[in-house]
């Protein structure tokens, strides 16, 4: 453990100061404690002793026996902020533990006590094996993920809604479920005496402040990534080309099954995405039509759970690599990424899927992660909790995202381009709408103008059948209008329909070699398989996705011995 104690700053009489970002654990049973001591040490700690700190590349299993625990932001800091406090049987900790990022808060003891510390390794052993303490702990640090979010705790980003950089990394640390507070260089008085006190000009913004690491000037989404401990650009053998049995490019349900699938069946497996894992079904508030969750459960929790299960078996995880380009040579195949990565297999599996469609309207661009968003989650919901709200589109991530929505939101308008909901989505969701009186669905509908002051006021919507207009007063805009495949840095070199969604198995018009015909989910080069939304033809659903990448795992296997090429890559 740290042996770093701290004088009194930033302590009230009653303790660290502060609304609480985590909402209680669930004390843990005897049994639970007693399984768990099985493979921890018991420890006694004086007050104020440091567990864990901010920016530690990994840390421990802490879980109070006597006494009590803080978890805090900013710690020994003026600003020092409260997170969480732990009594006995209560654990310590984040999801970051289990997903092999860098520790984003400090825990410290707020009094003399004893706590059992259960190393890392043995907690993930632990969190694969025992069902009891793997949805216990899953299930907390879910929670307490969704509530960092929410409540903006764990990075600052200092920048101008007007600034595209800033935007970017606003979207992409809503993908990636990263909980940051957002100081508006136009909007927020604080902004240039913070900017005073850090010595940092305005030709650096935008700025992330990462807790435990250095100030990051005018970073990429990568830049952010590497903090929290992501493999940096060159990492690997050979010159920083990675080589393995497996390639899986794209992270979503397809994607991570596929990797799941093809590291426990032994292939030395590499899994690569381009922001964060869980595609586009991450975004999802909700689904509740996924076999085996008849309470549904979120696309983050889905995309979290696929991940410690690919860590599980040893999968090599890349965040925010960003695929730019395909090359084939006798057999083996090389994706290199935007930051210099390079990675071969003589098999991969894209799974990139595809990407909405942004709204087109004059002056859009400003407002894209601001009050136009892409994705409906707690994040997003939170920021416009109790005012009206607009959902552009008419398939089931909208409807989803209609439904979650109007938990917080009153009313949430549905726009939808088409005659009726009956075609495009899920009987399920039409019906959960049809019984809320919160929703008001506009059919025949386009949005073609946004007004704003300084955040989003309203939208400006026509009626496409009378071509009458009309304004909607809303605090935020979501959008789900339909969807282009992820295929630019494949360059041509799969065959593709006429929308460029990728041809596979029996869709292909001839065989591959004068020996076979391609395997289903094969595309035009052998060796090179595609599951999911970017396959032309597929169903766009999360169980389809999964079902794909799994089976298409089994074909490598096929593949193999029909070619008769060996296992591993030279």
């Amino acid at each position: 453990m740290h042996r770093f104690h701290r004088n009194e700053a930033g302590r009230t009489e009653a303790g660290r100061s502060g609304n609480p970002a985590w909402t209680p654990a669930s004390p843990l049973s005897a049994e639970q404690l007693r399984r768990l001591a099985a493979h921890g040490s018991e420890h006694h700690a004086a007050a104020d002793e440091v567990l864990f700190a901010a920016g530690d590349a990994a840390y421990d299993f802490f879980v109070v026996l006597e006494g009590a625990a803080d978890v805090v932001e900013r710690f020994g800091e003026p600003d020092e902020r409260l997170i969480a406090s732990y009594g006995p049987a209560e654990f310590l900790g984040e999801l970051d533990m289990l997903t092999g990022e860098r520790a984003r808060f400090t825990g410290v003891t707020s009094g003399p006590g004893r706590v059992l510390r259960v190393p890392l390794d043995r907690i993930r052993t632990l969190v694969s094996q025992d069902a009891d303490l793997s949805e216990h702990i899953l299930r907390t640090f879910l929670a307490r993920r969704a509530n960092l979010v929410r409540k903006g705790a764990g990075l600052t980003l200092i920048g101008s809604r007007y600034d595209e950089r800033c935007r970017a990394l606003m979207l992409a640390f809503s993908a990636n479920r990263m909980g940051v507070t957002w100081i508006d260089l136009e909007e927020q008085p604080d902004a240039e005496a913070l900017l005073r006190e850090l010595r940092v000009p305005v030709a650096d913004l935008p700025i992330v402040l990462v807790p435990g690491r250095p100030l990051l000037r005018n970073p990429l989404p990568a830049d952010v990534a590497a903090e929290f401990g992501e493999p940096p650009a060159g990492a690997g053998d050979d010159g920083g080309r990675d080589s393995c049995d497996l390639l899986v490019v794209g992270g979503g349900p397809g994607g991570l099954a596929a990797a799941v699938y093809g590291a426990s069946e032994g292939l030395r497996t590499v899994l690569l995405d381009a922001a964060a894992f869980g595609g586009q079904a991450g975004t999802s508030s909700r689904i509740e039509n996924y076999l085996g969750f008849p309470a549904g459960l979120s696309g983050a929790e889905l995309a979290a759970r696929g991940v410690i299960q690919a860590a599980k078996f040893g999968v090599g995880l890349h965040r925010n690599a960003r695929a730019t380009a395909f090359a084939s040579d006798r057999g083996l195949h090389t994706v290199t990424c935007e930051d210099g990565r390079s990675f071969s297999a003589r098999d991969v599996i894209v799974a990139t899927g595809a990407r909405y469609r942004r709204l087109t309207v004059p002056g859009v661009e400003a407002w894209e992660g601001n009050g136009v968003h892409y994705a409906a989650t707690v994040a997003e919901a939170a920021n416009a909790a109790g005012r009206p709200v607009a959902v552009i589109g008419g398939a089931n991530s909208a409807g989803q995202a209609a439904v979650f929505l109007a938990r917080t939101s009153d009313p949430v308008h549905l726009l939808v381009r088409g005659e009726d909901l009956e075609h495009s989505m899920s009987r399920y969701l039409i019906d959960a709408i049809a019984s809320n009186p919160r929703i008001r669905v506009r059919l025949r509908t386009e949005a073609v103008g946004l007004t704003a002051d300084s955040a989003i006021t309203g939208l400006e919507v026509v009626d496409r059948a009378t071509g009458r207009r009309s304004a909607l007063a809303v605090a935020a805009v979501f959008v789900f209008i339909g969807a282009t495949p992820c295929t630019d840095w494949l360059d041509g070199q799969l065959s593709t329909d006429e929308k460029g969604f990728v041809l596979a198995g029996h869709d292909l018009d001839t065989g591959l070699t004068d020996r076979r015909a391609p395997l289903p989910f094969e595309t035009s080069v052998p060796g090179v398989f595609c599951v999911g939304d970017v396959r032309s033809g597929s169903v766009k659903r999360v169980a389809t996705a999964v079902g794909e990448g799994s089976a298409a795992v089994r074909l490598v296997f096929d593949r193999r011995r029909a070619d008769g090429t060996g296992l591993l890559c030279p």
